[in-house]
């Protein structure tokens, strides 16, 4: 997991996470009022994500900061 950078693997979380909770990256954006268009990019690695966004999106899909962190995407 270490040729991916930071981005990439903040969207990887993030679409496992929604994954697990069977929703779509739309209906997943609408519930936390956030585009679709501008969460589909973090989700892919293509926008940096501002630490606020990353609190909404974690709390969104029900877990802490320190909990979307705790992941084998983030480890060397």
């Amino acid at each position: 997991m270490s040729d991916y950078d930071i981005r990439s693997k903040i969207g990887l979380r993030i679409k496992e996470l929604r994954a697990e909770r069977g929703v779509s990256q739309e209906e997943f954006a609408n519930l936390i009022g956030m585009s679709r268009s501008y969460f589909g990019e973090v989700e892919t690695g293509k926008r940096n994500v501002a630490a606020v966004n990353l609190e909404k999106i974690a709390k969104g899909l029900g877990v802490s900061l320190a909990e979307f962190f705790d992941s084998e995407f983030f480890g060397e």
